[in-house]
């Protein structure tokens, strides 16, 4: 199975989130900057609201995946107030055809000391077990 992490952050909690996903299921974390150019099978994404919506990066990054070459995207993120960010996410994938995994993963992120330490061990740990369940 061909795995891609890819991520969007402005803190870094996602960015870890990210990392911990990765090692988890022998890929790396890289920004959504860096395009998906070879077919995967499964692409974790990570981001998080943003003035209550994702970010244009994180829209215009799934607006540009290529769905012969993307086979599910797995929703996962941080916030520090707003929960999933899902439908937003899956409103964009519709948009190109790739389907999204019901599952996914979210816990709460540090922001100017809302949540202070998160996400922390306990987080990462679960994100890396949910993304090796994902891929069993």
């Amino acid at each position: 199975m061909k795995i891609a992490v890819r991520y969007y952050t402005k803190t870094g909690n996602t960015k870890r989130l990210a990392e911990a996903v990765a090692r988890a299921v022998g890929a790396e974390a890289l920004p959504i900057s860096t395009p998906v150019n070879e077919p995967v099978d499964v692409l974790f994404l990570g981001n998080s609201y943003y003035a209550f919506s994702i970010d244009p990066e994180v829209r215009d990054f799934v607006r540009s995946l290529d769905k012969s070459k993307v086979g599910r995207i797995v929703n996962f993120g941080t916030a520090a107030m707003l929960n999933s960010t899902y439908k937003k996410v899956k409103a964009e994938a519709d948009k190109v055809g790739i389907p999204m995994d019901e599952r996914e993963f979210h816990c709460r992120g540090e922001f100017k000391g809302v949540h202070k330490g998160r996400p922390n061990a306990d987080d990462l740990k679960a994100a890396a077990e949910f993304a090796r369940s994902v891929v069993k």
